[in-house]
């Protein structure tokens, strides 16, 4: 085996570790939030390995992802997302690997499209696609193939909040918007370190 074979395998190795403990920690913490999904802290090592690898490995990782949080919804993990799997596996099953290997394609795609002229704005676009992209593919799925359990949880969300039982807004402020604008924080301010890595392994 070639050595940047060896490199590239063990480089996608550990992402594939960090993709499980962060999608651990976030799975824990959206226990303390009342949103029914939790949010999505791994997109950084995959949007970094799709920039260095390409579309295969931003797929692969965003796969691992999609598989992680599968399984945490088999288990009950996640809550939201436990519901859904209870509803229809097969169909949970298709909307977390498609959103997750969609997100680390698109990530891939973006980057190598614009890291010619500057890597920078490369990696911060390629960090906004990513949870666009996967944001994009849930909410779509949920009205597409899981219209009862968004009305579930967007009466809950009414009467938390006093606002009208719509779940296009809901879906837009409450069950995706916050998540999805933590996620592309998280990746705008590790943008620089996102860069550096990139770069480091470019060498």
């Amino acid at each position: 085996m070639k050595r940047t074979d060896t490199r590239r395998l063990t480089t996608l190795a550990i992402f594939t570790a960090l993709i499980l403990v962060l999608q651990l920690v976030a799975a824990l913490l959206s226990r303390f939030t009342p949103l029914p999904v939790s949010i999505t802290l791994t997109l950084v090592p995959i949007v970094v390995g799709a920039a260095i690898y390409g579309v295969s490995a931003g797929a692969y990782l965003g796969g691992v992802m999609g598989v992680v949080v599968l399984l945490f919804c088999i288990i009950g993990l996640d809550a939201g997302g436990a519901m859904l799997w209870n509803t229809d596996p097969l169909l949970c099953a298709v909307v977390c690997l498609v959103k997750g290997i969609a997100a680390g394609a698109v990530a891939a795609l973006v980057y190598r499209a614009l890291s010619g002229k500057n890597k920078t704005a490369a990696a911060i676009v390629a960090g906004i696609c990513a949870p666009t992209t996967n944001t994009a593919i849930f909410v779509a799925g949920m009205f597409l193939f899981f219209k009862d359990t968004l009305m579930v949880w967007t009466d809950g969300w009414a009467a938390q909040t006093g606002h009208a039982a719509n779940p296009v807004f809901y879906a837009i402020l409450g069950l995706a918007g916050i998540n999805y604008l933590l996620e592309v924080a998280v990746n705008l301010v590790l943008a620089p370190i996102i860069v550096r890595i990139i770069e480091a392994r470019q060498k």
